[in-house]
């Protein structure tokens, strides 16, 4: 009885490797699931379907954007409800997203954003170097309630100065869009205002 139950085991388990191995040898694709194929260099939009490239049902065309869960029309209204679109291309805000600005217009917006970028990379090493300590502090042996105070406070001013920074050069920038820009950033803001 253990022997052929032992028998039949190993019957089983050849019978499940020589199955596919036979199809793979036969020219056809190895089943989904099956072992993961790399490319040389791993780019896996170069190798063909049928062994894990990036094409086929489900994958957009090369050079195409992917529809996500929203289909086709998502990537015209963004993430969804709650989620801003994002920094632009250039790191702009999300409000100059779609506003044809002028090549003027473009070089002093590049400038703003540069102009800030020293501060708040300055505000951002604070800000991490205070929150790092203050965390350090939560399982130290020998505790002390002022150094973690100074800590927290120092996060926070860094946080709020980082915030403050990007007002004012949203403010900077708003500055620079002629009426017409304007309204149309008001347009948008309103079509995305809670409704009644």
């Amino acid at each position: 009885m253990k022997n052929t139950k032992q028998a039949l085991q190993g019957f089983a388990l050849a019978a499940s490797l020589a199955l596919p191995l036979g199809a793979f040898a036969a020219g056809e694709a190895p089943p989904r699931g099956g072992p993961e194929m790399t490319a040389p260099d791993g780019d896996f939009e170069s190798l063909p379907e049928e062994q894990g490239g990036l094409k086929g049902p489900g994958f957009p065309p090369q050079g195409g954007p992917h529809p996500g869960m929203h289909g086709p029309e998502g990537l015209a209204r963004g993430p969804g409800p709650g989620f801003g679109p994002g920094p632009g291309p250039r790191g702009e805000p999300p409000f100059l997203h779609g506003l044809q600005l002028s090549e003027a217009q473009q070089d002093k917006v590049f400038a703003i954003l540069h102009a800030q970028a020293p501060y708040l990379r300055e505000q951002a090493k604070a800000h991490e170097k205070a929150a790092r300590a203050l965390h350090d502090m939560r399982l130290a042996d020998k505790y002390d309630d002022a150094a973690a105070a100074r800590q927290a406070q120092a996060a926070a001013q860094a946080l709020a100065n980082m915030q403050l920074q990007r007002v004012r050069t949203d403010q900077k920038l708003l500055s620079l869009l002629t009426p017409e820009q304007r309204k149309k950033i008001e347009e948008r803001r309103a079509a995305r205002a809670p409704r009644p």
